[in-house]
C-alpha cells in the first residue's frame, strides 16, 4: 500500500474513523445478506432417532449448517455436495471476501511483512481464519485449513514466527490443503515460519568447522509430519535427515537477493556427502536437491500413508479408528501419491464415517464457529468474539508445541462451563462483537413458541429423546427464574441458547 494512504488511514482510525468502520460493516452486512447470508423463511427439521446423514456430513466436513444448508445437501446429494466441496474454485465466495479481505498484512511476502506491528499481524491472522470459518461457502477447504494448520503448527510467540506465519497460512496451507501431501510438505520445509519455529534456518555444517546439523526440524518432520512416533525411523535418521536439510535458511536482510523474502539455500552450509535415510541412498553431490529427495523417502514411506490415514480418521471418524476405514486412506493415500482429495472422498463417503454421528466432541473452535453457524450470526471477529477461544483454551495459533491443538476429549472437558455461558450470552445477543438476529430463526422454526423437539431437531440433527426432553424443560425454567433474568431474551431464543449448552450440540 502506498505510505501515504496508510498514513491517512492511520489518521482517520484515530480520529472518527471508528465511525467509518462501524459504516463500513453496517454496508457489509446488507451486501452479504443480499449475497445469501440471510435465514430462508423455512428450515428443515431433521427427526429420529439417529443424526441426519446430511447434518453429520455438514457437521464434520464443514463446520456445521448454515441455515439452509440442511436443504441444499439433500437436494444435491451427499455425493455430488463433496464433489462440490472438493474443487473450491468453482464455488463462488463474495459474500464472506467482503468480510475477510480486508486485512491487508495477509497479502505481504515474509520478509515485507516486517513493516507490520506485532499486535497487527496477531489481530489481522486470526480474524482472517475466524472469519472464513464462519462464512465460507467453501467449507471443507476451510475444515482442512485447520487440519492442516494443526498438523504443521507453528506458535506465533516464538522468534519472528508472527511475521512469517501470514505468508506461511497463504502459500503453505491454504494453497496445498486440497492438494498433494508431498507438495505440502515440500513447501512447508522452505516455508521461514517452519525454518525459524523448528530452527532450521541455523541448520549448517560449514566445511572446515566442528559443526553439527541442527535436528530440530529433522525430527519433527519424521516424528509429527510423516512417519509418526512409532513410524519405524532412528535417531540415525534423523541425523541424516538433518545434513540433507542443512543450508536451508531465511534472512530478511538479503538486500541484494532476487527473492529476498523467501528461504534460499547455502550451498557452503550443506553437507554434500552421502546420505542414507530410511534405508534410501543419497548420492553425494546432490546439493540443494538433498531436500526433495528427503521429503520424496519419507512421504512415500509405508508408514506416512499410514499416520496420516489414522490422523484423517482421529479427526473426522472417531479416536479409535476403524481399522478397515484405516487401512483403506492407506492404500489410497499410496495409490494416489499423496492426493489429499483421494482420500477425502473415501473417508466421508464411508459407512464407517456415515456410523460413527455424535460421538465426537467439538473443540471450542468448532463449538463457536457452529454456534454462529446455526443462528446466521453477524461478526467481523472483533477482540471480543475471539476472546472465548482463549477462555476455552484454544486460541488461535498460540498452541506452544508442534503437535497442534489435540483432537482427544479430555483436554477439552474443562470447557464446558464456558460453553453454556458463552451459548446463553450468544443468544441473548451479549456475546461481544457479535449480533444475532433470532427472529430469522425463531419464525423458520414455527414462532415463539417452538416445540423443544423441534428446536433441537434444527441444532442437532435429530430428535431428543425422553430424558433430554425433560432435561431442556428443566433447564428452560432454570434459565427463566434464574438471577441474570433472560426475560428480554424471546422464549424461542431462550431455547436456542438452552440447546446450543447441551450435551447434544457438543458432540458432532
Amino acid at each position: 500500500m502506498n505510505p501515504a494512504r496508510r498514513q491517512f488511514l492511520k489518521t482517520a482510525l484515530g480520529g472518527g474513523g471508528a465511525m467509518l468502520l462501524s459504516s463500513c460493516e453496517r454496508v457489509t452486512t446488507e451486501l452479504t445478506r443480499s449475497l445469501g447470508e440471510s435465514v430462508p423463511s423455512t428450515l428443515p427439521v431433521p427427526g429420529g432417532n439417529e443424526i441426519d446423514p446430511e447434518f453429520h456430513l455438514l457437521s464434520r466436513a464443514a463446520f456445521g449448517p448454515w441455515p439452509g444448508d440442511l436443504e441444499r445437501v439433500k437436494r444435491l446429494g451427499r455425493a455430488a455436495w463433496l464433489e462440490e466441496q472438493l474443487n473450491p474454485d468453482s464455488i463462488s465466495d463474495t459474500a464472506c471476501d467482503l468480510r475477510a479481505e480486508r486485512f491487508e498484512s495477509l497479502s505481504f511476502s515474509a520478509g515485507d511483512a516486517y513493516e507490520f506491528r506485532k499486535p497487527v499481524l496477531r489481530d489481522e491472522l486470526m480474524r482472517h481464519t475466524f472469519l472464513r470459518a464462519v462464512y465460507s461457502r467453501r467449507q471443507l477447504f476451510e475444515v482442512m485449513v485447520g487440519f492442516w494448520s494443526d498438523h504443521l503448527n507453528i506458535d506465533l510467540s516464538k522468534g519472528d514466527c508472527i511475521y512469517l506465519k501470514p505468508s506461511d497460512d497463504r502459500e503453505v496451507i491454504r494453497r496445498h490443503a486440497l492438494g498433494n501431501f508431498h507438495a505440502l510438505i515440500r513447501a512447508s520445509a522452505t516455508s521461514p515460519a517452519m525454518l525459524v519455529y523448528l530452527d532450521g534456518k541455523s541448520n549448517k555444517v560449514r566445511r572446515g568447522t566442528t559443526d553439527k546439523p541442527n535436528e530440530n526440524y529433522a525430527r519433527e518432520l519424521l516424528e509429527l509430519h510423516t512417519l509418526g512416533v512409532n513410524g519405524g525411523y532412528t535417531q540415525e535418521d534423523v541425523r541424516e535427515a538433518a545434513r540433507c536439510l542443512s543450508g536451508w535458511t531465511f534472512d530478511r536482510n538479503r538486500i541484494f537477493a532476487l527473492n529476498p523474502s523467501q528461504a534460499f539455500f547455502r550451498g557452503d552450509w550443506h553437507d554434500d556427502g552421502p546420505k542414507k535415510v530410511l534405508g534410501h541412498e543419497i548420492a553425494a553431490g546432490g546439493g540443494a536437491k538433498d531436500l526433495d529427495a528427503l521429503v520424496e523417502i519419507a512421504c512415500g514411506h509405508p508408514s506416512t500413508a499410514r499416520f496420516i490415514a489414522t490422523k484423517l480418521c482421529h479427526r473426522f471418524v472417531s479416536h479409535d479408528p476403524p481399522a478397515t476405514l484405516v487401512d483403506r486412506l492407506a492404500q489410497s493415500f499410496a495409490a494416489n501419491r499423496g492426493n489429499i482429495k483421494a482420500l477425502l472422498r473415501t473417508l466421508f463417503g464411508s459407512e464407517e464415517f456415515l456410523a460413527a454421528r455424535g460421538t465426537l466432541l467439538k473443540r471450542p473452535f468448532r463449538f463457536i464457529v457452529s454456534s454462529l453457524r446455526a443462528l446466521g450470526a453477524n461478526t467481523f471477529a472483533g477482540k471480543g468474539a475471539l476472546e472465548p477461544l482463549n477462555q476455552m483454551g484454544q486460541g488461535l495459533f498460540q498452541y506452544p508445541t508442534p503437535d497442534g491443538y489435540p483432537d482427544e476429549e479430555a483436554p477439552w472437558l474443562g470447557t464446558l462451563m464456558w460453553r453454556w455461558n458463552y451459548a446463553l450470552a450468544l443468544t441473548a445477543n451479549e456475546a461481544p462483537d457479535v449480533r444475532v438476529d433470532l427472529w430469522p430463526i425463531i419464525r423458520a422454526l414455527g414462532g415463539n413458541q417452538i416445540p423443544i423437539a423441534r428446536g433441537f431437531g434444527y441444532f442437532t440433527g435429530r430428535s431428543p429423546t425422553m430424558e433430554e426432553h425433560r432435561a431442556l424443560q428443566d433447564a428452560l425454567e432454570a434459565v427463566r427464574q434464574g438471577p441474570e433474568n433472560k426475560a428480554k431474551v424471546p422464549n424461542g431464543g431462550l431455547l436456542c441458547g438452552v440447546i446450543l449448552a447441551s450435551p447434544a450440540f457438543q458432540r458432532c
